[in-house]
């Protein structure tokens, strides 16, 4: 009941805030490491806290909604008063972790906090907000890394963080009208503002920007040696190209990327290689 109230099947978006951590050459470094980590579990107990909101917030519109139906909320497993104890509760656990960290990612929780709710009460049926709210909160999660570590924040960070989250969101919206065609618009009403030709370019610009923002970055940024992982990006990219035409159901579920075992080999064979080349050459 509470693994899907607080969604923890999500948490991994979160997992972003230790980007800074690896390609600033501390992932060897235990007090960095144990910081990071603390950075994540507060991220989550705020992810979880959102998640709730949105519940209550759509409580109403999950019980008539065929897919939704079954939350804790919408079905009765939870009552109300719990959800708003419990959303309370985490909020609180989290900005207290956060207080210990860092100044600037206390703040950076907060502004987490209120883009998701301005999200969920209104931009997420505004199309092309939606997709940048989305992408926006992802990039708050990686630029978290580098305030608790105390550490120069890239600006290459921010790019390819956006650029890539924003690679996923089309995806997953373009996913959602292949799969749901007609009835897309009782999943989303956002959807009904997007159409599969408006999908296929908004697929290529951001595909296009994601090569090109992380081809730069390889060349350009002070670790040049990692041009050498670019076949290994460029095959991921691609092959999460294909996932979001061919293979629907994980595109509207990326948590579930694991299915996909070409994409899975791609991703680890990518990690490896960018953690030898950083630390290794």
């Amino acid at each position: 009941m509470f693994f899907q109230l607080f969604r923890m099947q999500q948490w991994y978006k979160n997992i972003l805030v230790f980007l800074p951590l690896v390609f600033a050459g501390l992932l060897l470094d235990p007090k960095s490491i144990i910081l990071t980590f603390l950075g994540f579990l507060s991220l989550c107990l705020m992810s979880s806290t959102n998640y709730i909101l949105n519940d209550i917030i759509d409580k109403e519109k999950d019980k008539a909604h065929p897919e939704k139906k079954g939350r804790p909320l919408a079905s009765g497993e939870v009552s109300l008063t719990l959800a708003v104890f419990l959303a309370i509760l985490l909020a609180t656990l989290s900005l207290i972790l956060a207080s210990f960290l860092s100044e600037i990612f206390f703040v950076l929780l907060l502004i987490f906090f209120f883009l998701t709710q301005l999200y969920s009460l209104y931009f997420k049926e505004e199309i092309f907000a939606d997709i940048i709210f989305i992408s926006t909160n992802f990039v708050i999660r990686a630029m978290a890394g580098s305030f608790i570590l105390d550490i120069r924040l890239s600006p290459w960070l921010i790019i390819c963080t956006f650029f890539l989250s924003l690679f996923i969101a089309v995806g997953k919206r373009k996913a959602d009208l292949s799969l749901l065609k007609s009835k897309a618009n009782d999943h989303k009403k956002v959807l009904q503002d997007y159409e599969i030709n408006l999908t296929n370019t908004l697929m290529t610009i951001t595909t296009t920007a994601l090569l090109v923002s992380y081809s730069l970055y390889s060349f350009l940024s002070i670790y040049p040696q990692l041009i050498y992982s670019l076949p290994f990006a460029l095959y991921v990219i691609l092959r999460y190209f294909y996932i979001c035409e061919n293979k629907t159901n994980i595109a509207r579920h990326p948590e579930q990327f694991y299915k996909d075992t070409r994409l899975l080999l791609g991703i680890i064979l990518w990690g490896l290689l960018v953690i030898f080349l950083l630390y290794y050459i």
